[in-house]
């Protein structure tokens, strides 16, 4: 696959180490591109991710999936505080051994590295670059002190990698924090979305325990970050109910704030992926899931070109096209949920209650809500 007509010239350079950008460099390089990725030193971080079932088979494809599965989600249960109306999702329903699996991020990163073992790459930061008609010249910073001009056709940012453009989106006024927390009751595989006036609550099931998104005001989230254990504990079971029992412990808190933010999703000779090219709030867990799949038809798009056009415009567009429906539904959805079920509006509370009750009694409606989560714009008409 790779030129070697344009000396020193890498077909990708990859800003960006986590998930998505090692997702893009091991299919790069199964089909045969040169690649550079150019690894933040950053930690990989402990908390759980969701991963969906259709980014499962992702990862099966490039032979990534570990032999002992992460924690299975074989129901979700959706529903609101203080309202009526609730809806269950269910892997059964649609023959699947499982909606999601819920997996440390650093556990993710090893599966790749360890198929990826030879990879090469570099430890620093893309600082700047510029592009040229043939090639984009890339100034890499590494961690070990000085720093190198890399050419390639084309430069992907990727995994919240530096942005260098203007972006559009909003502040949802609120931080996510999260934490492990111990319930009386065991998790059996149920994955729990409770909407409350100030923001979603999200109950992942991890190993024998839940991870907790709490989406909260920022305020809030500072409080309860600050409070001794017990205190939190009593808090997280007003908000959330008793559906779990008691909550008997937790693990340290954390928490990060969150918005909603898109970019172009490219210019020239400049591909943006994952949180790099779309940030979004963690309902409904969609951001990563989003993000591999970027990565996946990014790899394809570059096995099918010829090196010369890698990074042309006519190949900038032609991503952009591929990826704009499942981009833009991702960017929308979450968003919707977010306004609809973030709020004390009395009417909207009527109008959630109806929605919910509607998917429960109409499994068609359901499932395709559970496909659109599970894989994404194709499960769109």
């Amino acid at each position: 696959m790779a030129d070697q007509s344009i000396t020193g010239v890498t077909d990708v350079l990859i800003a960006g180490g986590g998930p998505v950008g090692a997702m893009l460099a091991l299919g790069l390089r199964r089909c045969g591109a040169s690649v550079l990725q150019v690894r933040s030193d950053a930690a990989a971080g402990e908390r759980p991710i969701a991963l969906s079932y259709g980014s499962r088979l992702l990862l099966e494809r490039e032979g990534a999936w570990p032999a002992a599965s992460p924690t299975p989600i074989g129901e979700i249960h959706v529903s609101q505080q203080g309202g009526f109306g609730r809806t269950l999702i269910r892997a059964a329903d649609y023959d699947l051994p499982a909606l999601g699996y819920v997996a440390a991020y650093s556990g993710i990163l090893a599966w790749l590295s360890a198929v990826d073992a030879g990879r090469s790459g570099v430890d620093g930061k893309v600082i700047d670059w510029k592009p040229g008609a043939d090639q984009i010249e890339v100034r890499v910073e590494h961690t070990a002190g000085g720093e190198t001009l890399e050419r390639a056709r084309l430069l992907v940012l990727a995994d919240g990698g530096p942005v260098g453009t203007a972006e559009n989106g909003r502040d949802y006024g609120q931080h996510a924090l999260v934490a492990e927390v111990q319930t009386e009751r065991a998790h059996r595989n149920i994955a729990w979305e409770r909407f409350t006036r100030d923001g979603p609550i999200a109950l992942l099931p991890y190993q024998n325990r839940y991870g907790l998104v709490w989406s909260i005001e920022a305020a809030a989230a500072q409080s309860l970050l600050a409070v001794p254990e017990a205190e939190f504990l009593l808090r997280l079971g007003a908000a959330f109910g008793r559906r779990v029992g008691p909550f008997l412990a937790a693990g340290p808190r954390a928490s990060f704030p969150l918005s909603l933010r898109h970019r172009p999703a490219f210019e020239p000779r400049t591909i943006r992926v994952g949180n790099a090219a779309q940030t979004l709030h963690p309902v409904a867990g969609q951001g990563l899931n989003l993000g591999l799949r970027d990565a996946v038809v990014l790899a394809e798009l570059i096995a099918s070109t010829h090196p010369r056009e890698i990074g042309s415009h006519a190949f900038l567009k032609h991503y952009t096209a591929r990826r704009r429906l499942d981009r833009v539904a991702g960017i929308r959805f979450t968003d919707a949920l977010v306004r609809l079920f973030s709020n004390s509006s009395a009417v909207l509370g009527v109008v959630r209650g109806a929605g919910l009750v509607f998917l429960d009694i109409l499994p068609p409606a359901r499932g395709f809500l559970a496909r659109r989560m599970i894989f994404g714009a194709r499960a769109l008409p």
